[in-house]
């Protein structure tokens, strides 16, 4: 061993939230806190695909030029061609 210590520090979860926050949090653990005066987040869902060797790399490629997200760029393609207002039931 090399003899370096290292040490933790705690970080006070309460700083700039309220005792209800924290509570709330706590009860419901598979959310990540709210920010102070910051709207919370919608809880997103992971969607699994299989695409060829050969689209990926297409994908990646014009992602990493134009310093682009992937899994932005590909939930914007699937909002565009499943807009929220068809006038159909939601469904989850």
């Amino acid at each position: 061993m090399s003899g370096k210590k290292v040490t933790f520090s705690s970080r006070r979860p309460s700083e700039g939230l309220s005792t209800s926050a924290i509570d709330k949090w706590v009860q419901h653990r598979d959310t990540a806190p709210p920010e102070p005066d910051e709207p919370r987040k919608i809880k997103m869902k992971r969607l699994t695909i299989d695409v060829s060797p050969s689209l990926h790399r297409r994908i990646k490629s014009q992602c990493a030029i134009n310093n682009l997200q992937m899994a932005d760029e590909i939930r914007d393609l699937l909002e565009k061609h499943f807009p929220e207002n068809l006038g159909q039931g939601a469904t989850s």
